[in-house]
């Protein structure tokens, strides 16, 4: 009788393994799904076989190592978000939005001009727009905000005084345009909206019309990116005037990824511990931007400043 029983047993003491063995794999493809890993090896091979085809060029994001590694930047204990370089000054701009500020920074990551901007609400994104001008995106407004900036290095600047361009491409709620940056060479401004649904939109012609020129044209990127944008978000984006290519960061998923001007996915690089040579991940990266040398500069919230130049940047 104990033999016949334990006979019996056998079987459900199989099922129940095979059943445990088939849950877990089970929850595993659902994690990885969520952190789209299969989406990122399959890319992974893309990429491998593009290079062999032919030498493409690119920023190559995978190939920074970091040179200042998360710096508190000075007076500023919250909402650090946005990011752009002006090659006329040599500095990069950013906001906070709680208080909603204008800020200048070194390369190094110091504030050196500081602006209240009086009128504002939500700004998250800017960019530098050329002639001593920067633009700034108010996301629940929807609407991009052209400034001029003072000669002074500090003091205010009202709404009330400068053109703005309500664009109204989506529903106003906290989810909105999150990312700016702008090609000065063909006067072309992209947006991203952060999420539900994401969004990569190119507006041609925003300094024409200021100008008098209604020539106004919104393309929505995002259908050619679609089946290689695997993130749950997009904090912030820049243009490379050098390779004409587009950086897009995704805060949730911590990952930078360059597309070419046709929407194709040339590389991407996690953010995550290691990356770089990173002591730890990006917390909350909200901007990003790319100086004439192609320096790569990323901003985090609260108030943490990243500096990566090409190869192994600790060494020089």
């Amino acid at each position: 009788m104990l033999l016949s029983h334990r006979s019996d047993r056998r079987p459900w003491t199989v099922l129940s393994l095979l059943l445990a063995i088939s849950v877990s794999l089970a929850i595993g493809a659902l994690v990885l799904h969520r952190q789209h890993y299969f989406e990122r090896l399959y890319h992974g091979w893309y990429l491998q076989a593009a290079e062999r085809a032919q030498e493409l060029p690119r920023i190559d994001v995978a190939s920074y190592r970091v040179a200042i590694d998360g710096k508190p930047v000075p007076g500023i204990e919250r909402n650090l978000s946005g990011l752009t370089f002006d090659p006329d000054r040599e500095l990069l701009w950013a906001v906070t939005n709680g208080p909603n500020e204008l800020l200048a920074l070194t390369k190094a990551g110091e504030v050196v001009r500081r602006y209240v901007l009086e009128g504002f609400e939500d700004v998250e994104g800017v960019a530098y727009f050329g002639d001593g001008q920067v633009a700034v995106v108010e996301e629940r407004r929807q609407a991009v905000v052209v400034l001029s900036i003072p000669q002074a290095a500090e003091g205010r600047i009202s709404r009330a005084d400068q053109p703005a361009l309500t664009l109204a491409l989506a529903e106003a709620d906290n989810k909105g345009f999150e990312g700016l940056t702008y090609d000065l060479l063909n006067d072309r401004l992209f947006i991203a909206k952060e999420r539900d649904p994401l969004r990569v939109y190119r507006i041609d012609g925003l300094r024409a019309l200021l100008r008098g020129q209604p020539q106004l044209k919104v393309t929505d990127l995002t259908e050619a990116m679609q089946d290689q944008l695997f993130a749950r978000d997009l904090s912030s984006l820049a243009f490379d005037p050098v390779s004409g290519h587009l950086l897009l960061l995704s805060d949730e998923s911590r990952l930078l990824m360059e597309f070419s001007a046709a929407g194709e996915l040339l590389g991407y690089a996690s953010l995550g511990r290691g990356f770089a040579g990173l002591a730890a991940g990006i917390p909350q990266a909200e901007g990003v931007t790319l100086d004439a040398q192609q320096t790569l500069y990323i901003i985090s919230e609260p108030n943490l400043f990243y500096r990566f130049e090409k190869g192994d940047a600790r060494s020089r």
